[in-house]
């Protein structure tokens, strides 16, 4: 049975630029795929083009292609990424340039048609429900503030670009899973309701998507065993026409593949595990097959799979008010007490110059800041060596935030002792809304193209 090597390349935006260099080298791998968009990302991708037009693609694009391309060209490899964000063009129009500077002839293929923020009223008049979910605003109280609209795209625009015989193919907001399945649909020519095999496709996309993670990285218990997670290897598939894979890592690379890594990406943002819904197929988890088949090597079968649901998931973006924070520390004796004082005070003198936070947050580095309400109380304050406070506040205006963080250098020598200033004060943030809704599959799909240029 034919099989091919895919390769994880980056599991967000911002991922270490180093393992895919062990992919490409070392992996035997035909194709690579990058995941580089979180919803998050896409706001900030956005906040990013509106101080500098042009831009709205990850930029760590640019220096990923400038070492990948050349061994990448070499060996025949073919990379397929969704960095391009809210700007695949631009996104395009860059590395076509990294091509240009290193002397390569490189066909690149863009896929646009997620972005539907000059389509909102159109789809809006058809009947597409653009709704905030706990406040009940409908489109037209946002929509002078809207700032981008996108659509999930699947795994079938991959295939069509590969097909054009593309070296490296950009997106924009793909499914996590596309970039990995996209290639199997094109290798394999499995038929776009061979819901079985999608699902497989599928499952591999969820295990590969988040790089480090399936290979050891975020390891729950006995991550103190995990070898050499500084040369950490990302994950690669051997994959069958059938859809079963087993799932490995590159030779002399760090990290471990064994059924509790892969578990714990199995499990990752999995809702209902009967029911995990994609644009191109719905998969039933739960007959999923693990097995052990040799050192750092996972085969993963089993996969049963639904037509795909006739909607895609659009994703809106609009301003939403300002955030503001500051920070202080505080030292040794009783340094939780002195930051609840200066808590106190801070509070306080906003009420004083009339600032009402529409939400205030407090919270203690060393004691609560990622348990929360969870977090006890510490027993013996004068074990505590050091506290660091951090209050942020959400407000409809950027004057209450600059106020805010204005409190905080006061309290070196007007509040409690052994204050500690951090160097500068993080500057005010515009805060964006997202909201989300389904759009009937064909008001989008017939509006997505793919473009080639040649280097």
């Amino acid at each position: 049975m034919r099989t091919v090597r895919i390769g994880a390349g980056q599991g967000f935006y911002g991922d270490s630029l180093l393992p895919v260099l062990d992919v490409a080298r070392y992996g035997d791998v035909k194709y690579i795929g990058f995941d580089t968009l979180a919803e998050l990302t896409l706001a900030i991708l956005e906040k990013g083009r509106r101080r500098e037009p042009g831009t709205g693609y990850t930029r760590d694009v640019v220096p990923m292609m400038r070492n990948l391309l050349p061994i990448a060209k070499e060996r025949g490899i073919r990379l397929i990424t969704n960095a391009g964000g809210i700007n695949p063009r631009g996104a395009a129009r860059a590395v076509a340039e990294v091509a240009r500077e290193l002397g390569l002839s490189l066909k690149i293929a863009c896929v646009t048609g997620d972005d539907i923020f000059d389509r909102l009223d159109e789809l809006a008049a058809l009947g597409v429900q653009f709704a905030g979910p706990a406040t009940g605003q409908t489109l037209a109280d946002v929509r002078d503030r809207v700032l981008f609209a996108s659509v999930y795209l699947g795994a079938n625009v991959v295939a069509d670009a590969l097909a054009t015989g593309a070296d490296v193919v950009i997106t924009g907001r793909t499914t996590d899973t596309a970039q990995f399945l996209g290639p199997l649909i094109h290798e394999f020519g499995w038929a776009r309701d061979d819901w079985d095999r999608l699902a497989q496709g599928i499952i591999l996309g969820h295990l590969m998507e988040c790089s480090g993670q399936v290979t050891g990285g975020n390891y729950q218990v006995g991550w103190e065993e995990i070898p050499d997670l500084h040369r950490i290897g990302f994950p690669i598939a051997e994959v069958s026409e059938d859809g079963s894979f087993v799932l490995t890592k590159a030779p002399g690379t760090g990290g471990k593949v064994d059924l509790k890594s892969v578990k714990e990406q199995f499990l990752y943002e999995i809702h209902d595990p009967t029911t995990y819904v994609t644009p191109d197929v719905v998969c039933d988890l739960t007959t999923t097959r693990l097995e052990q088949v040799g050192e750092n090597r996972v085969r993963v079968s089993g996969t049963r799979g639904r037509p795909a649901p006739p909607t895609l998931k659009a994703l809106l973006g609009f301003a939403d008010g300002w955030m503001g924070e500051g920070y202080i520390s505080f030292s040794w004796p009783k340094a939780y007490s002195k930051a609840k004082r200066a808590a106190q005070i801070i509070r306080a003198r906003l009420e004083m110059q009339g600032v009402r936070p529409e939400e205030i947050h407090e919270e203690y580095i060393g004691i609560n800041s990622l348990w929360g309400a969870l977090a006890p109380e510490p027993v013996d304050e004068d074990q505590i060596n050091e506290v660091r406070l951090r209050i942020a506040i959400r407000t409809r205006n950027r004057r209450d935030c600059e106020i805010l963080a204005r409190e905080f250098p006061p309290l070196l020598l007007s509040g409690p002792p052994t204050a500690s200033a951090v160097a500068g004060t993080p500057q005010p943030r515009e805060l964006m809304g997202l909201w989300s809704a389904l759009i009937p599959r064909e008001w989008i799909e017939p509006h997505v193209q793919i473009t080639v240029e040649e280097v």
